[in-house]
């Protein structure tokens, strides 16, 4: 049984995904040597964030059934994790704009905003 103030599993797979897309955003970062062996392929190598770095989030979910199972069912585990890399690139974009910073790959080092800013 939840307790009062616990994500109900819906919630958590959101939490989860958008935990998943602040990793894509700003961690996770594939690195291979000349031959195109992948140089950081376990989990002591590749950045995630921590649960100190997602923000606080608000869930709330307008349900709309599907039409194509009997069921209605839907998935939701990607629902958190697509959109957050485009809205982190907007929103440095944003904050950048007075340096006409234009994001166009991802994941965003410090190293990357460095540039950024230093290319006006």
């Amino acid at each position: 049984m939840r307790q009062t103030g616990e994500p109900s599993d819906r919630e958590g797979q959101i939490y989860g995904g958008v935990a998943q897309g602040i990793g894509g955003s700003f961690y996770e970062h594939l690195d291979y040597d000349d031959n195109g062996q992948l140089l950081n392929a376990s989990f002591m190598d590749f950045l995630m964030p921590y649960a100190t770095e997602v923000p606080h989030m608000e869930v709330d979910h307008i349900e709309t059934p599907s039409p194509i199972n009997p069921l209605g069912v839907k998935g939701a585990g990607e629902a958190g994790c697509i959109p957050v890399p485009a809205l982190m690139a907007a929103a440095v974009e944003d904050a950048l704009a007075p340096f006409g910073a234009k994001v166009d790959s991802m994941p965003l080092t410090p190293d990357d905003i460095r540039k950024l800013i230093s290319m006006k």
